[in-house]
């Protein structure tokens, strides 16, 4: 209660993201779905479900906002290219890493991508494809150096369409967070505020985020 309090966000809403508010019951659906889609063993702990799946919602909104401002659109074909060719991807990885390839939806689930959010996910990399395209004058990179320029300004996009739709996310869900490795945005666990008597303050400092 006094988080909710506290929390700029409405009651009833996961995160808002610019004019789009992902609502508590569309989260809580599409954990459902990623619940039965993955194996006690997966790689994200159910406490944490939450979190993954509303961290897909909030790049997908990102990426959307990048290929608008850039006058970005994808069709169907180009998203089913971008799931196809990830799936050779993640078989690849796995043969070179000597383990089993379960196929491109478990895997998907495994890693926080729900079933039902696997299309939105091509999109998402169907974008990040066009918007590469696009700023390496219309074909993809074929060096190295091209490359790098091209994810350079890719990253600076992002940053700047996430620095324009003011994300907030619910305090009962997590904090926005980004991860250097990846230059990726997410939603991770919010900071502790409550300790226990003489035990350790828990931090309180906001997660550092990228100038762009």
């Amino acid at each position: 209660m006094l988080l909710a309090a506290c929390s700029p966000v409405k009651m009833g809403s996961a995160a808002v993201v610019g004019n789009q508010r992902i609502t508590s019951a569309t989260l809580d659906t599409d954990v459902s779905n990623l619940r039965q889609a993955v194996d006690k063993g997966n790689q994200v702990p159910t406490g944490q479900q939450p979190q993954a799946v509303l961290t897909w919602l909030v790049r997908f909104a990102i990426r959307d906002k990048v290929a608008t401002q850039n006058g970005i659109s994808v069709n169907q074909t180009q998203v089913q290219s971008a799931l196809a060719e990830l799936n050779v991807e993640l078989e690849q990885s796995a043969a070179q890493n000597g383990s089993g390839y379960s196929g491109l939806a478990k895997t998907l689930a495994d890693n926080g991508v729900p079933p039902n959010l696997q299309k939105d996910l091509g999109q998402w990399e169907a974008q990040e494809t066009a918007y590469v395209q696009k700023v390496n004058g219309g074909k993809l990179p074929t060096s190295q150096t091209a490359a790098n320029n091209a994810v350079a300004k890719l990253t600076k996009a992002d940053c700047q369409a996430a620095n324009s739709l003011h994300i907030q996310v619910s305090p009962q869900y997590g904090q926005l967070s980004y991860d250097t490795s990846t230059t990726l945005y997410g939603v991770s666990a919010p900071p502790n505020l409550l300790s226990l008597p003489g035990g350790p303050k828990a931090s309180t400092s906001a997660p550092a985020f990228p100038s762009c």
